[in-house]
């Protein structure tokens, strides 16, 4: 039988009597809508495919930088793919690897950055050409196709689509891998594009178990690290991790990683999604689970989030950038509800602002097919459909929550009663030792918002910022408060300038090259709206540059840096996150600062403190340390946030 013989069988997916030559993987093509042309994708099919009736699960793994759907460029085709062959020929599973090619970015077969996720991409969505992909490989070969067989992996930005995909797509996936993943991309419209870090979204992986592989050689590895964090302190997401002794940034323990992507497929939890959910696109328009989202008059990058969504509640809200940005301007947002409602039949909707609790109320006729057509702004609320509804709610926190170890502060926290439940007790508790809580057990006021302060302090070592978790139990469900302490006995930075609309040359500090070494060179910045006097007043918007000792880098002296600006007072308003790519980053990681403003109808006598943020780098190199048989292949990119006290004066002056 000759090769095109076989393989026109095994994509009719008809099984062949007697023996067959097993073809160890078959480089194939599929039609794209999304591209407009076809796509090239990778098979490796079981050795007893031809001869069998089985069904089977997929694993879809995605390549790295500069690699295509072949999976050779780095190795010549002697490592991964071998053991791709080796798993494959041993197991129940077949294998796909997609092709990441973008025309715009690849300067040949090889060596590119592939999938589209630059800041001035988006002209192609690779996680649609995903689906087209599924519904072809489902439609040409025996798999079982169902979400709980079907899982991603891949390598680096590969990782990073892993991630992505399976978050994005949560019907589609039932298990994800990642090996050394980069850190974030952007993502969404062309010339609309957020910022996507995985540790940002950890929520929306609560129904797809997730392993992180890292190699302890791998340049990147802090990035990887603050990942590994972000999942394993969510314990609603079945994590696992595994670190292996290897020099450089590659796909190890394939075989072991494989087969946690099988035990899923064999786990029947993982054939259903949890009922109470979240969800988060840099799309403007977007479906989930039955939902669909449309926000109007959306021109800017923003993220639109459905948070803790159960068949009568979900908080609907905009960021403009994740974690802690401010809702973004839009005419409104339109939202369709899945089809489980009594076609016909009026439900009554409240909306409650989630800065105050207010709220409103209306009755919607579900739609013949069971929908509720709900709308709002783009700073969203709380919405609770149903008269009957008896859970109470903990809205999120309209503030940072960033405090000063070893400094007094109030934990704001503002319950929602819509029932007006009585006699209610609500607790404060945090696991952490470095969290102090003065009164931790108080009366919840009745009404149908309630604004609790508890009295805390926060202790901290840590020369930058350090994380701590506190849990409050309210009628008998824990909700868990994520919160930043900086150290105490932060000092005010050696200087600072405020650009309102002004010109400055500064000193910073520039890598050099991958083996470290750098030194500094001089920056000309013109930046904010204001009349350039350097005093930031009321309707001015400026940046804060700051002078700092050392960086993390040895040879980072007295140089400057702009600062990331974090403040609870009322009054000062972070109104724009500057993301410049770090000096000779290969990660697509940001270095992420503010443009910062005073409200118009702030008072004169207002004094606003800071804390402002610097962030360093460093290339680290250390070529007589081994990893396993084999010395440091590449230096460390390590990075680390330096913190400085600041306070804004009635004048507008920062000292």
């Amino acid at each position: 039988m000759t090769f095109p013989a076989v393989l026109l069988l095994l994509s009719a997916g008809i099984a062949q009597k007697g023996p067959q030559p097993y073809i160890t993987h078959q480089d194939l093509t599929y039609p794209s809508v999304v591209f407009g042309e076809p796509r090239n994708f990778r098979l490796f099919l079981p050795n007893d495919y031809a001869s069998s009736d089985k069904r089977y699960g997929v694993i879809y793994y995605f390549h790295g930088h500069s690699d295509r759907y072949t999976l050779e460029h780095y190795d010549g085709g002697k490592d991964t793919v071998p053991k791709i062959e080796g798993f494959v020929a041993t197991h129940d599973v077949i294998v796909v690897a997609p092709d990441g090619f973008d025309a715009k970015q690849y300067s040949g077969f090889y060596g590119g950055s592939p999938y589209d996720v630059r800041k001035e991409g988006g002209e192609h969505d690779y996680a649609e050409a995903f689906r087209e992909l599924v519904t072809y490989i489902d439609a040409r070969y025996r798999t079982i196709a169902a979400r709980r067989y079907r899982g991603i992996s891949g390598l680096s930005m590969g990782g990073f689509m892993s991630l992505w995909i399976s978050a994005r797509y949560p019907e589609l996936v039932g298990s994800t891998s990642a090996f050394n993943p980069g850190p974030e991309f952007y993502l969404g419209e062309r010339g609309r594009r957020s910022l996507w870090r995985p540790k940002d979204h950890v929520a929306l992986h609560e129904s797809t178990p997730l392993r992180l592989i890292r190699a302890s050689g791998d340049y990147i590895s802090q990035y990887h690290e603050e990942t590994r964090m972000a999942y394993a302190r969510t314990p609603s997401v079945a994590f696992e991790f595994r670190q292996d002794e290897y020099h450089r940034h590659w796909a190890t323990s394939i075989g072991e990683t494989f087969e946690f992507h099988l035990r899923a497929f064999s786990d029947p939890e993982a054939a259903s999604l949890k009922d109470r959910w979240t969800y988060t696109s840099p799309f403007r328009n977007f479906a989930v689970r039955d939902y669909d989202v449309r926000a109007n008059g959306l021109a800017e990058p923003a993220l639109i989030s459905l948070e803790d969504v159960t068949n009568n509640s979900f908080r609907l809200h905009t960021r403009r950038w994740a974690p802690d940005g401010p809702p973004a301007t839009c005419d409104e947002i339109e939202l369709r509800t899945a089809p489980q409602y009594q076609p016909g039949k009026p439900y009554q909707v409240s909306t409650f602002r989630l800065d105050d609790g207010t709220g409103t109320r209306q009755q919607i006729i579900a739609q013949p097919d069971g929908r509720l057509t709900l709308r709002a702004g783009c700073d969203g609320g709380q919405f609770i459909i149903g008269s009957d509804f008896n859970e109470l709610i903990v809205l999120p926190s309209q503030q940072p929550r960033y405090f000063i170890a070893r400094e007094p502060a109030q934990l704001a926290v503002r319950i929602l009663n819509p029932t007006g439940i009585k006699n209610l007790v609500a607790e404060l508790r945090s696991d952490y030792p470095t969290v102090s809580i003065t009164t931790p057990v108080q009366p919840v006021p009745a009404g149908e918002t309630a604004l609790l302060q508890f009295p805390v302090v926060f202790h901290s070592s840590s020369l930058e910022w350090a994380h701590a978790r506190l849990y409050l139990k309210l009628a008998g469900r824990s909700h868990s408060i994520d919160v930043q302490i900086a150290p105490d006995g932060l000092v005010a930075p050696l200087e600072t300038r405020i650009l309102d609309g002004r010109s400055e040359m500064f000193p910073v500090f520039r890598q050099k090259g991958n083996q470290g070494r750098g030194g500094p060179v001089e920056r000309t910045v013109t930046e904010g709206q204001g009349n350039g006097d350097g005093i930031l007043q009321p309707g001015e918007k400026a940046t804060i540059w700051l002078k700092y000792p050392a960086g993390i880098d040895g040879l980072d002296r007295g140089n400057w840096c702009r600062a990331k600006v974090y403040s609870n007072s009322p009054w000062m308003r972070e109104v724009e996150d500057i993301q410049e790519q770090k000096q000779l980053e290969w990660t697509g990681a940001m270095n992420r600062t503010s443009i910062v403003a005073l409200d118009r109808s702030s008072a004169k006598d207002t004094v606003v403190a800071m804390i402002l943020d610097c962030e360093s780098w460093t290339y680290y190199f250390t070529p007589d340390v081994r990893y396993g048989s084999e010395p440091l292949y590449q230096a460390f990119q390590f990075h680390r946030h330096h913190l400085f006290r600041a306070t804004l004066d009635v004048k507008g002056n920062l000292y």
